[in-house]
């Protein structure tokens, strides 16, 4: 145990002073050593100037502290005033001829650089460190000395021993507080990580409602009247190609629609394509019940294959391919195609990417959004139909011919069948399509 702090009894010695002047003296900055203090003075370089050229450099690099047991040496050359022996004191003259050794191994060492020699530098290596041990070995001395004078004084030594014993106290407290601090920091550390996860899930959480806000569509009775009309003209747009492709693969379109609506009497012949509507639409609608689901993913794209290709196992994706192979018969799909690649697919849980198959996904999304929307409204929508041979009433039927003949004559008019079913959804009453007869009842 070093006892650096503890001051030196005042009468008994003069260390205080000598420490002192010790501590002026090496403050001075020499420009050299003198020749008392160089065994080797008489060894000169030829040139003068080149060696206190030399020196000079050596002065400014030799600046540098040194550490020995936690004391720095400041390793520069130091005069000493032989004469001036006023402390008396041994140690002090000892102390300063030990300095000025070190200060002139070190000159020497650098100087066996220039030009560079190797032995030379390992004998002022060795030199230094012999010096340096010296002054090492004086100062455990005097700490020594320090010791002794502290246990002739038994009040004292008990004095710092207690402040000792009080302090190593402190520091096992302060490092117990340490490492109580450090585990609340790493348990604090971790919490934050578990924060920080939680944040972004919830961030993400909040992104994805902020979306689907976005895109939410408000839905009322006005909206529900555009879908089913849309649902309308999608299913008009599906008989187009079924009836060109039946007409191209040599099916009798006037014997199929009269398949369709047996009993039907037509005012054109034209008219019979509503029997091909009705079919399809009759097949749409088969056994389907209200039911409330969220439409506004499928009615974010554009071409609903795209939908399905995305999410192959989605309800819609289900309700298109039992539609499909409900309206397609497969001797239809044999007909018109010459194979059964379509139906293939769609067993198979997935969907052809073609134009008809296409035309279909759209009037299958439109009857999609039409089902889950009407609930939506009114949880107590209800879908009617209209029986043939019913008398036409403008309050829940709408006739499906595009020009206004026998208008005025609604009255007297009778239904041929239904294309369309009609909806209640609350107090609204969206009418149902219909094809209508001119004979009278």
């Amino acid at each position: 145990m070093e006892f650096a702090t503890a001051k030196p009894l005042k009468p008994s010695s003069n260390i205080t002073d000598i420490v002192s002047k010790f501590a002026k003296v090496c403050k001075l900055r020499s420009i050299g050593v003198f020749s008392s203090e160089n065994p080797d003075h008489n060894h000169q370089p030829d040139n003068p100037n080149i060696s206190n050229a030399h020196l000079g450099e050596d002065s400014s690099d030799v600046t540098e502290e040194t550490e020995c047991d936690g004391v720095k040496i400041h390793p520069q050359p130091v005069e000493v005033n032989r004469a001036s022996d006023k402390c008396g004191d041994a140690e002090l003259s000892k102390l300063f001829d030990i300095v000025s050794a070190l200060k002139l191994a070190y000159v020497q060492l650098q100087q066996a650089h220039l030009p560079y020699n190797p032995k030379k530098i390992v004998a002022a290596d060795e030199q230094f460190m012999t010096e340096l041990e010296a002054l090492c070995k004086m100062k455990r001395a005097y700490k020594e000395k320090q010791c002794i004078k502290l246990k002739s004084d038994p009040s004292r030594s008990d004095i710092l021993k207690k402040k000792v014993e009080l302090n190593e106290k402190l520091l096992d407290e302060l490092k117990f507080q340490m490492e109580v601090k450090n585990s609340d920091i790493l348990c604090l550390q971790k919490e934050l990580r578990d924060l920080d996860s939680v944040n972004v899930a919830l961030a993400e959480k909040v992104r994805q409602v902020s979306l689907q806000r976005k895109n939410v569509r408000v839905w009322n009775v006005a909206t529900f009247q555009d879908a089913f009309r849309a649902a309308s003209k999608s299913i008009h747009d599906f008989a187009k190609p079924l009836i060109s492709l039946m007409r191209a693969s040599g099916w009798d379109l006037d014997l199929a629609a009269k398949t369709v609506e047996v009993e039907a009497v037509y005012s054109k012949r034209a008219h019979k394509k509503y029997a091909f509507e009705a079919y399809i639409a009759r097949r749409m609608f088969y056994g389907m019940s209200l039911k409330s689901h969220n439409v506004d993913g499928i009615m974010r794209y554009d071409d609903p294959i795209d939908a399905l290709m995305e999410n192959p196992d989605s309800d819609f994706a289900r309700f298109c391919g039992e539609k499909y192979l409900l309206v397609v018969h497969p001797t239809m799909e044999a007909k018109f195609f010459g194979h059964l690649d379509h139906r293939t697919l769609v067993l198979s849980g997935k969907h052809p990417r073609t134009s008809f198959y296409q035309i279909f996904a759209r009037m299958a999304r439109s009857v999609w959004v039409l089902r889950g929307i009407a609930p939506s409204i009114d949880s107590e929508a209800k879908m009617f139909a209209v029986e043939r041979g019913s008398k036409f009433s403008d309050i829940h039927m709408e006739s499906v011919e595009e020009d206004g003949e026998g208008a005025a004559v609604w009255g007297e008019q009778q239904v041929e069948f239904m294309v369309v079913p009609g909806f209640r959804v609350g107090e609204t009453i969206v009418r149902s399509r219909v094809y209508v007869s001119k004979s009278k009842m």
